[in-house]
């Protein structure tokens, strides 16, 4: 009698809870007004600058933590002088050269290794080895094999997420749903068919936010490249400056490199939402 009687109270609780309001703040996956969301974003973006702020001017040697002023001020030299916008080019077409090889040759190999038995058993082991390997280990032998120009950097950024990228498109195209394959094959379509009607739009939204993933490791790479025999782009330029120990303009690069990453993962975002709208989280 007593279990039974908890178990009535514990259903009435959960009942209770169950039927209370949440705030649209805390509601587990819920919408929340653009509003709400814009004025959240701009309160977390005011609070790392604050906390860097603080660390500048109260925590750190500001000799070597220049506070954010400094680092506009940074910014503002390093644009004056004609040396950023001629390293944010150099920079961002080796990103362009190299991800674009390296994200075509993992959507063609990932697709087919998540879709077919037979080329998963060739190439998975292979991928799997290879992506253990530490790309930056092997730039003394790429600027041996392309030489000191753009190709053994770009070649830098395919080797370092060519493999992540194929694994991880790979299993996006395993998730793709038996029954669609097999309703497109009692429909008619050929093996082609199948794989450009059915596989591929329903991996685009997954190889979306691969690429938006895996481009954050291509500009580290492209750095550690730019180290080795470059004059000019940003991994050039903050060897250079740390060199001269101007860390305000060092703190400076640095800020570009965040910027152009977030406005590259907010173009990739818009993207996936804009062309698969029913994949939208």
């Amino acid at each position: 009698m007593t279990t039974t009687a908890s178990t009535a109270t514990r259903r009435r609780g959960g009942a209770r809870g169950r039927g209370r309001k949440q705030h649209a703040l805390l509601r587990l996956r819920g919408d929340i007004p653009v509003a709400a969301r814009v004025a959240i974003a701009v309160v977390s973006i005011v609070a790392l600058f604050g906390l860097w702020w603080l660390a500048a001017d109260v925590l750190v040697n500001q000799a070597f933590l220049p506070n954010p002023a400094d680092t506009v001020d940074g910014l503002r030299a390093l644009w004056e002088s004609g040396d950023l916008a001629t390293d944010v080019q150099a920079s961002t077409v080796r990103i362009a050269e190299g991800y674009a090889i390296s994200l075509a040759v993992g959507v063609a190999l990932g697709v087919l290794i998540g879709s077919f038995r037979s080329v998963e058993a060739f190439w998975e082991s292979p991928v799997g080895f290879l992506r253990y390997v530490p790309a930056t280990a092997l730039t003394p032998l790429f600027l041996v094999a392309f030489g000191l120009g753009d190709d053994s950097k770009v070649a830098l950024v395919v080797a370092g997420t060519v493999f992540f990228n194929t694994v991880m498109i790979a299993d996006v195209a395993r998730a793709v749903p038996r029954e669609l394959i097999d309703t497109a094959y009692t429909l008619g379509a050929g093996r082609t068919r199948v794989l450009a009607r059915v596989v591929m739009p329903h991996c685009f939204p997954g190889i979306i936010d691969v690429a938006r993933v895996n481009l954050a490791a291509a500009w580290p790479l492209l750095v550690v490249a730019e180290l080795f025999a470059a004059s000019e782009g940003l991994g050039y330029r903050l060897q250079v400056l740390r060199r001269l120990s101007q860390w305000d303009q060092v703190f400076a690069i640095l800020l570009v490199f965040a910027v152009i990453g977030l406005v590259s993962d907010l173009f990739l975002r818009w993207l996936r939402n804009r062309v698969s709208p029913w994949a939208r989280p």
